[in-house]
């Protein structure tokens, strides 16, 4: 369980990350609500998550989401660019995320 609610959790990192792209720095009201409710949401799963798995592990994985998700999204929504070097580096954020997962212990 703790570990759905972790990628939940992470997902909605992924959610204000981009959400804070539309909010125009805090000038459009729905966005703003949308991406603070966001940020309380994940937070607070996060927070469920790390009653019971490693914070180090719950963190890492929770960020490492967000991160990966926010780039993906990014070359997706906002025509980000995407050379060889981001990707490397997109996949090995993956691979530490199933790392940290592996190596937990839950």
């Amino acid at each position: 369980m703790a570990w759905s609610l972790l990628v939940l959790a992470g997902l909605l990192e992924v959610g204000w990350a981009i959400g804070l792209k539309y909010t125009n720095g805090f000038t459009k009201l729905v966005p703003t609500i949308l991406t603070l409710i966001s940020m309380v949401a994940s937070m607070s799963l996060l927070g469920l998550a790390a009653k019971t798995l490693p914070i180090g592990t719950a963190y890492g994985v929770w960020v490492g989401i967000g991160a990966v998700g926010a780039a993906i999204l990014g070359v997706v929504l906002f025509g980000e660019p995407v050379n060889v070097a981001r990707l490397f580096f997109v996949v090995l954020m993956i691979v530490a995320i199933v790392g940290l997962k592996v190596t937990s212990g839950s």
